[in-house]
């Protein structure tokens, strides 16, 4: 099995407008705006890359900037260089030092995840706002 097979790479002089949407890891590093959905897949934001979106994932790693709302069923993990400002839904939540967050984070348990309750309450949540 090749290493990147399954997977997609979309460089950082690459500009999509609209919406992405797969069953395939996805590594991107340029400038998005829109939706992207990869309920399947992981998500890597590149160092360079630049969102303005909502997300609907599975996994998401964040080393450059995001705007917008996500949704994980998995886990969302916060690099050193990443800068978020939206609201974050996942199982699982990892913020490196310096990296910055300004939003709402909602942890769901496994169980939250698979329900039907239109009213599930929230295992944590957490307003993060940067320091001055």
């Amino acid at each position: 099995m090749k290493p990147n097979e399954g997977s997609t790479a979309i460089g950082k002089s690459v500009v999509v407008r609209g919406e992405l949407s797969g069953n395939e890891d996805l590594y991107l590093d340029g400038d998005l705006e829109g939706t992207i959905t990869l309920t399947e897949s992981r998500l890597t934001l590149g160092p360079n890359a630049r969102v303005k979106a909502d997300l609907n994932v599975r996994d998401l790693v964040v080393f450059g900037r995001l705007t917008g709302n996500v949704r994980a069923t998995g886990s969302i993990d916060l690099r050193q260089s990443a800068v978020v400002s939206g609201d974050l839904v996942a199982s699982r939540l990892s913020i490196e030092e310096s990296a910055l967050i300004q939003g709402r984070v909602e942890l769901t348990t496994a169980s939250e995840k698979h329900s039907t309750r239109e009213a599930a309450e929230p295992s944590a949540t957490f307003a993060l706002e940067p320091q001055a």
